[in-house]
């Protein structure tokens, strides 16, 4: 096979993977700066204009190794806009290993953890929800979250 054959044959794999891409995935994120108060939600609205398919909701956090826990837990206030019905969970989620090692991916100080919160959930309907995500740690001032953030993706059948 010569090499001019290497080099299409990859760049048709590379055109077929990227064109299998999920596009169908909306994701919200905001800037801590290194440090979450436990006194601010963040609040991250999402327009569904397709409840008649599931999805995935998954919490995106990033940190650094100022991060003092092996664990983050969050308190959800997730709100339907146009009825007002609210739903409230206390989640906790594992970030280390017991040797400490960080469970994320990146490179450098900063790590990306994905967290599955609703797995083929049905939005009721269509219309705005918002997730409101509190820090709900002993910190006062949470050191180490760089970013936190929500995923909502099409649930793959």
């Amino acid at each position: 096979m010569t090499i001019i054959h290497k080099i299409l044959g990859f760049c048709s794999l590379f055109i077929i993977l990227v064109s299998c891409k999920n596009t169908s995935e909306d994701i919200k994120t905001v800037s801590l700066n290194g440090v979450w108060s436990h006194k601010l939600e963040q609040r991250f609205d999402f327009d569904i204009k397709d409840a008649e398919n599931p999805k995935n909701i998954i919490f995106v956090v990033r940190n650094n190794n100022d991060y003092p826990y092996s664990n983050i837990r969050f308190i959800v206030n997730f709100t339907n806009l146009k009825s007002k019905k609210k739903e409230t969970d206390t989640l906790n989620y594992i970030m280390a290993k017991p040797n400490g090692e960080w469970i994320g991916s990146g490179f450098g100080g900063t790590k990306e953890i994905l967290f599955q919160y609703k797995m083929n959930y049905r939005f009721p309907n269509n219309g705005t929800y918002r997730f409101g995500v509190i820090q709900a740690m002993r910190n006062n001032d949470l050191p180490g979250i760089e970013d936190i953030g929500i995923k909502i993706e099409n649930s793959k059948p």
